[in-house]
């Protein structure tokens, strides 16, 4: 079985305020607390292509395991490591972000996919973020039957920390914003 979504937001900022706060989001201290699901993230590579003029960048992200505690429990794991590919394109502003889980692939797989573009009803003043979610637990013999009810329990984990992320973004573009103007917050 699979579970996926798809969620769309609008930012009111420019796609060059959000795609900075998008950068900038996990290394703000005050976002911690919020993305506390989040446990550390490195970036393990950066390239600029002189050619096309973007930017491929590789991350790996560490977080709490996802779904209920005592699939944590059954896996023996409460972390799990990911990696996050994004691809940037300045010329026609867009922001590809893909992430991938590396670990408990035996158990689960999950990917995630974000996109930010201008929005067309406003391009230079709003941004649209479209996200894309897919779940998908390997049942194993004594937890095959709950693959489904395990799979709607992370995909709700999964908006949840969306809503969470969306907060942090708004919040990250609000500090640009100001700190655009000259304005401390």
């Amino acid at each position: 079985m699979v579970k996926a979504y798809g969620q769309e937001h609008v930012y009111k900022h420019p796609w060059e305020r959000v795609t900075s706060a998008s950068w900038r989001k996990f290394s703000d201290p005050e976002n911690k607390r919020t993305l506390s699901h989040i446990l550390e993230v490195d970036t393990l590579n950066h390239k600029l292509d002189p050619e096309s003029g973007k930017l491929y960048t590789t991350r790996a992200i560490t977080v709490h395991a996802p779904g209920p505690w005592f699939v944590r429990k059954i896996i023996g794991q409460d972390i799990c490591h990911c990696v996050e590919s994004t691809v940037v394109d300045a010329r026609i502003k867009s922001m590809q972000l893909t992430t991938r889980n590396i670990s408990l692939k035996k158990f689960l797989e999950v990917e995630e996919k974000i996109r930010y573009d201008p929005h067309p009803d406003n391009p230079n003043e709003w941004t649209v973020c479209r996200q894309e979610t897919s779940i998908r637990i390997k049942p194993l013999s004594a937890l095959a039957s709950m693959a489904e009810k395990v799979e709607q329990k992370c995909a709700e984990k999964f908006m949840q920390n969306s809503a969470k992320g969306r907060e942090v973004m708004e919040r990250m573009c609000k500090y640009l914003e100001a700190e655009s103007r000259g304005i401390a917050m």
